[in-house]
């Protein structure tokens, strides 16, 4: 059997940014046009509405509108919407939406940034808004004034009541965590992988005042995959609501919804299995943001997360810099499935062979990322 390194066993050492080892590089922060204020609502095309709502009323969101073309879902906080889903003839993901604080910030990114105006009707829940591109594509919409929703119901959390050695909260009394679905309370964040992560970074820090929580760098020092809080101010704000990783593609990862508590994460995971629905990857908990988490696919393979217990920092939490390492995605559970690293085939070395072609990537990054994701856990 092969024996486990105590070396190893150690998680890798985050370093903050005024103390930064020799060769590792900063991420530059741009000064930003505007400071978005909250992740609003992830928007996709897909083929089948109904097969679309069906999965996200099991996964705990709820239906706002929907129309033959159009189906909005809502969680149980005030936003009125956080998923929208638009009829297309495949499945894809076409963008996300931020708030901003006024009128004044969308005034800004029009005449400084080239915003196009959205139409009031266009918007869920009202308001006003502008719509930018990103460099891979996307939609950027910046929205404000939307009309609020009033919260629906969630059951208070459990955990206050777990007992702990030598922590004894529940004395004559026990604990039954309802069996349903575990209702989404927000809209957490989206994860994106980019060829030119500089460029994109720099572009998303730009449009929405973002700040790096956590960067990790690739062995000769470059960072490659950022975790990015909103700039809230001294009001804490979630670990990441978007996160950018360097990669051989520009797609969507996955978006993460927080629920109330570890007991909503897994009664949610029991409806979900019940009701027939595909299983990516969970119960654990992830290192960065420190969430508790459970993977799940839609019915076109995409990615959703429900999480709950994540890290929360003000604006004066300084960024820290970390290795790029498989084994660092995650504190404990199962291993990362092989969904989540590069498929091994055919269709990935002609991406690559394009790739360099087109001098997208240079053959000596290809081997860092490589190397990076080679061993997800390197004492098994």
């Amino acid at each position: 059997m092969k024996q486990a390194s105590r070396a190893a066993l150690r998680p890798p050492t985050a370093h903050p940014e005024s103390a930064l080892p020799a060769g590792v590089q900063k991420l530059d922060r741009p000064i930003p046009l505007v400071k978005a204020q909250s992740l609003a609502f992830l928007m996709f095309e897909k083929p089948d509405l109904a097969a679309c709502e069906t999965f996200l009323a099991d996964f705990g969101m709820q239906r706002f509108t929907r129309s033959d073309e159009r189906l909005l879902m809502r969680g149980h906080g005030s936003a009125p919407c956080i998923y929208m889903a638009s009829r297309g003839k495949e499945a894809r993901y076409v963008g996300a939406a931020f708030t901003v604080a006024d009128e004044a910030a969308l005034l800004r990114l029009q005449h400084r940034a080239g915003a196009r105006r959205l139409a009031a009707a266009d918007i869920p829940g009202g308001g006003s808004g502008v719509e930018l591109v990103d460099p891979a594509g996307n939609l950027l919409w910046l929205v404000t004034g939307q009309q609020s929703s009033a919260p629906l119901p969630l059951r208070a959390p459990l955990h206050p009541y777990a007992n702990s050695y030598g922590d004894v909260r529940r004395v004559n009394a026990t604990i039954r965590p309802p069996l349903e679905p575990a209702a989404v309370a927000k809209l957490g964040h989206v994860v994106m992988q980019t060829v030119d992560f500089q460029g994109m970074a720099d572009w998303y820090m730009r449009h929405l005042g973002l700040i790096p929580t956590d960067v990790q760098y690739l062995a000769d020092g470059s960072p490659n995959l950022a975790f990015f809080r909103l700039d809230l101010g001294d009001t804490p704000a979630d670990h990441h609501s978007f996160v950018l990783a360097g990669g051989i593609e520009e797609k969507y990862e996955h978006s993460a919804y927080e629920v109330v508590d570890l007991d909503a994460l897994g009664q949610g995971h029991n409806v979900l299995r019940a009701n027939g629905h595909r299983h990516m990857w969970g119960i654990g908990r992830h290192v960065l943001g420190s969430q508790l988490f459970d993977y799940w696919y839609d019915p076109d393979g995409m990615e959703f997360e429900h999480y709950t217990d994540g890290d929360v920092f003000t604006a004066s939490h300084e960024t820290h810099y970390v290795p790029l390492e498989m084994s660092g995605i995650w504190a404990w559970g199962d291993d990362v499935p092989a969904s989540m690293g590069v498929k091994r085939n055919l269709g990935t070395v002609l991406k690559v062979l394009r790739l360099l072609w087109q001098g997208r990537i240079k053959l000596d990054r290809l081997k860092l990322l490589g190397s990076a994701m080679a061993n997800p856990r390197p004492w098994l």
